[in-house]
């Protein structure tokens, strides 16, 4: 804040001051009533002061208000801080009036002074205690004091001995042993106690007016001294897409040279204003930091700022043109990235199929067509969506699965078997059936239902549908004896994509 040769201290406030404080120590001492009357003249002294406050502080708000008409980009910020300390100020100042009156009214009844300066009864001792402590307003008037002190010392952040300065004027520390509301009201007589509350309202006007004349020079303390200017190209990307908008700032930056800024991301300096940092993980990454110069005032003064920037992983699109497939009935899954752009920016469009983004950058695509499908893959770039490429996919039906017969072995073991032997008790179990999958050559997870097959054995062939033996069959099987063959043939499935077809027959021996 401005240093205190802005609102200088004159010869009549000093002695105003000094008059206060001796009145005050006479008080102390119990003088006698007509030593009170003192307090009349300091209170009037401080009155005149307070009328001078006012009329200077009028025309630092008009100076501001001019300055406003003619720069309101640069002083809307300090007028509008300076009209808020006009509106807190002028608050506490009411209130230090209205309890001012308060107190008088209770002395002096029907007969009572509106401004609280012509006092009759001024020697009463019970009703300020009464008021501000019975009533609990003192409290109320603390509470207020302390708002108003706290606001002032955040308004004076840069400078520290005016923090200290307002933390004193308007303390409402204990005094001595006793609440600082006690200290003021209990046993205290009506002039002493207004003349203390005008005291107040001054020391009210007159910070009132060096905050303003503080607020009121920050809207030239900004403007630095130049000596330098040069031209400037500020891209918001050095990435640009094809079809994209390439969109720089062109600015002239005018700096001092004989004064070197000092550069922070979070808390941490940035030598020579240079941010470098090692990639090692992907997604977009946002920081901000500030940039700190001591103004021509020796404030120091920091400038935020906030960009973010992307991580892409490493990638290469390899593709088998003549492996370019996608199967019917299963879930297809697609991995998609484009360069550049988040995977949360990717998006998927089909021609002949479907899709369905499960998380960023993965996909699940369904064909609906025969033939081919096509996938289109859209970025969102500068607010709108850009098709980034697209690629088509031969559509086919799943490759034919195997026949296996399943069954339960003595150790509890589900297993499969294509021919080899196996025991009569066994292919009677409970669990036998047919079932056709891929096997351990797996290449893609589909599941197939067993929809009929033969069982041929020497004793005729019997047809069954699903994948279970009939009773027929089992009984067959029962007549069979030991190196008899048993041959399912004609065995049908079905798969997820629809298309039911002839599997390869199943040969056991007994």
């Amino acid at each position: 804040m401005s240093a205190s040769k802005n609102c200088p201290e004159t010869t009549r406030q000093r002695m105003i001051g000094l008059m206060y404080l001796v009145l005050t120590a006479m008080l102390a001492l119990n003088v006698s009533s007509e030593v009170l009357n003192g307090f009349s003249m300091v209170d009037n002294s401080l009155h005149n002061t307070i009328q001078s406050s006012i009329v200077r502080n009028t025309g630092l708000y008009d100076d501001f208000q001019n300055q406003f008409r003619q720069n309101p980009t640069k002083v809307k910020e300090w007028l509008d801080k300076a009209i808020l300390v006009k509106q807190k100020s002028d608050s506490l100042f009411d209130y230090l009036q209205d309890f001012k009156y308060q107190i008088v009214k209770r002395a002096d009844g029907k007969k009572a002074d509106p401004t609280a300066r012509d006092i009759i009864n001024k020697e009463n001792y019970d009703i300020p205690g009464e008021y501000a402590l019975v009533e609990g307003n003192g409290k109320i008037l603390k509470q207020k004091i302390d708002s108003y002190r706290d606001f002032i010392i955040q308004l004076s952040e840069n400078n520290p001995t005016k923090q200290k300065m307002y933390a004193t004027v308007f303390s409402t520390a204990p005094i001595g042993d006793k609440p600082w509301e006690t200290a003021m009201f209990e046993m205290m007589p009506v002039s002493a106690v207004v003349t203390l509350l005008t005291k107040y309202q001054s020391d009210i006007r007159m910070t009132e007016a060096e905050v303003v004349q503080y607020l009121k020079s920050q809207t030239d303390i900004s403007d630095f001294r130049v000596n330098k200017i040069e031209a400037l190209v500020v891209p918001n990307s050095r990435y640009v897409i094809r079809g994209g908008k390439y969109s720089a700032q062109i600015i002239l930056s005018a700096v001092d040279s004989t004064k070197t800024p000092q550069y922070f991301v979070g808390n941490t300096p940035v030598p020579n204003g240079i941010y470098e940092i090692t990639c090692t993980r992907p997604g977009t990454f946002t920081y901000s930091g500030y940039i700190q110069l001591t103004d021509n005032q020796g404030i120091i003064r920091k400038y935020p700022f906030q960009s973010d920037y992307i991580v892409g992983e490493p990638s290469a699109t390899i593709s088998n043109e003549d492996l370019n497939v996608v199967y019917r009935g299963v879930d297809n899954k697609f991995s998609i990235s484009v360069p550049g752009i988040p995977a949360e920016n990717i998006f998927v469009r089909t021609s002949g199929g479907t899709a369905q983004k499960i998380s960023n950058g993965r996909f699940i695509i369904h064909p609906t067509q025969d033939k081919e499908m096509t996938i289109f893959v859209y970025a969102k770039v500068e607010g709108r969506e850009m098709q980034m490429g697209s690629s088509t996919y031969r559509v086919k039906y799943l490759p034919d699965p195997k026949s296996y017969l399943q069954y339960v072995d003595a150790g509890g073991i589900t297993r499969l078997i294509q021919e080899g032997t196996i025991s009569k008790r066994l292919l009677k179990g409970n669990n036998v059936l047919l079932v056709a999958s891929y096997g351990e050559d797996e290449l893609v997870q589909a599941k197939f239902n067993i929809v009929s097959f033969t069982m041929v054995t020497i004793f005729g062939a019997i047809s069954n549908t699903g994948p279970l033996l009939n009773s027929k069959q089992l009984e067959n099987i029962d007549r069979l004896e030991g190196g008899d063959y048993i041959t399912f043939k004609n065995i049908k499935a079905v798969g997820p994509d629809g298309k039911i077809r002839n599997l390869s027959p199943i040969q056991i021996q007994i």
